[in-house]
């Protein structure tokens, strides 16, 4: 069957790894080749790259499917795919739900995608979600930016953090091996780009499950030893690396960042909730102190450190005084930038069930109490930047202003400045700051680092 001129689109809700993700598809789909098409409506395959941690997210997928399902009636040969999380959640109950669906595939079968589209290609309707072992990487991602790109090292979740869908949907913890990373990292860095995320679900578990123990009784592989394995890799300026869990962040690793002159001095490291007793009923092993010793550490090795974090308001049984531990958390820690959400209960989870869930009024109200405080700390934190010196890697032009480029900052504060986005893209430019807000920067650039790959 040829599929020349045949056209693909993807949606993607959620997170970075889904991003990810995605960006693998893609690039199994032009190896098939298909061609992207910005239009839906245009294309011959549409995949819907699913998050289920938040309801709203679940029902989003469903009205989009609804859509297409109906143009499928008057185009038979239209395929529809769903993937990621509510896919692996929901699996064949998917099919009951949207018939006209081709495929359903979760998280861990992205890198199949041409198998299973071969099978639906042969006239099956296919549900792939059983767990199975992640297969190395070998399709070169379809990556949205030229400048800065995610690197997968650990796919999948052990931890069982009570409101959480991850473990289920996402599967065990996988660690690649740190050669593949780096070899990864190198196509990168021949290929121009300047910065590199490491992702994982639990980046700091990674290497838990690979083989191999040092003297001393540690585990050989761990996020710590990638950093310094993968620091010189030539090309790539900066390296950044998400999401941590306070339980297993250690001195150690924070001593590498502040010695390793690549890694961003930038952390994002969920906290979830302020209040002890909240924290157990999550299931999250740890306590707000050991949290607070974190961050004070990080402050101790780099001053000026960015920190980024996740909050839940209106977890079930949250009374107003745990909320308000949560607030004093934000007030003292100071945050960059924090994501917030109102607890949603998600099927499948210990948490869903519990009968002191919270009304949505007084979740709507929390979170909105937080969001407030979250804004006036953040422009606290910006005042910082006022009138320092900045080095942007410029990413983009500035979309609302086509005068403007704008990049970031190493602690990962949105920068934008005055520059053509032809001669400036990809590079690192040293800015002066000159306005700040709550979430982003505007200045003047002083001087362009060319950046000399070997």
């Amino acid at each position: 069957m040829t599929t020349s001129r045949r056209h693909y689109h993807i949606t993607t809700f959620g997170c970075q790894m889904n991003k990810a993700d995605s960006e693998r598809m893609a690039g199994i789909l032009e190896d098939m080749g298909f061609e992207w098409s910005e239009d839906p409506n245009q294309a011959d395959v549409i995949l819907y790259n699913t998050c289920t941690i938040r309801d709203n997210a679940e029902q989003k997928v469903y009205s989009y499917l609804g859509r297409q399902a109906k143009r499928k009636h008057e185009q038979p040969d239209l395929t529809l795919i769903v993937a990621g999380c509510v896919a692996q959640q929901e699996g064949e109950a998917l099919l009951r739900r949207v018939p006209e669906l081709d495929l359903v595939m979760g998280p861990q079968h992205a890198n199949r995608l041409q198998d299973l589209l071969q099978q639906v290609f042969d006239g099956n309707q296919v549900v792939a979600t059983e767990p199975i072992h992640i297969i190395e990487d070998i399709t070169k991602p379809r990556r949205d930016s030229k400048v800065t790109a995610w690197v997968n090292v650990i796919y999948g979740c052990n931890e069982r953090c009570t409101y959480c869908v991850v473990p289920n949907v996402r599967g065990v913890e996988q660690s690649r091996t740190p050669e593949a990373i780096r070899a990864e990292m190198e196509e990168l860095g021949r290929q121009g780009y300047k910065e590199v995320t490491l992702l994982g679900q639990n980046i700091d578990a990674y290497g838990r499950d690979l083989p191999g123990v040092t003297p001393e009784g540690r585990h050989q592989h761990t996020l710590t030893d990638l950093l310094y394995y993968v620091h010189d890799v030539p090309g790539v300026e900066r390296i950044r690396f998400a999401t941590s869990h306070p339980r297993y962040f250690t001195e150690r690793l924070i001593r590498a960042c502040a010695e390793l002159p690549k890694v961003c001095e930038h952390f994002h490291i969920p906290f979830q909730s302020g209040d002890n007793e909240v924290l157990k009923r999550m299931a999250r092993g740890y306590t707000h102190e050991k949290y607070r010793r974190i961050i004070n550490t990080i402050r101790e090795y780099m001053p000026d450190a960015a920190i980024s974090a996740d909050a839940i308001v209106g977890f079930p049984g949250e009374t107003e005084e745990q909320f308000e531990n949560t607030l004093k958390l934000v007030e003292d820690i100071g945050f960059d930038q924090l994501n917030t959400a109102a607890y949603s209960p998600r099927p499948g989870t210990p948490a869903a069930v519990w009968d002191n869930q919270l009304s949505e009024e007084v979740k709507s109200d929390r979170l909105q109490r937080l969001n407030h405080l979250v804004a006036t700390i953040a422009a606290e934190r910006s005042q910082r930047y006022m009138g320092r010196t900045e080095e942007v890697l410029v990413e983009d032009q500035n979309p609302k202003d086509k005068t403007q480029v704008m990049g970031r900052t190493r602690t990962n504060r949105l920068t934008f400045f005055t520059g053509d986005i032809n001669e400036l893209k990809g590079k690192l430019v040293k800015v002066r700051i000159s306005e700040v807000r709550a979430f982003s920067l505007t200045g003047e650039p002083v001087e362009v680092r060319e950046v000399v790959s070997v």
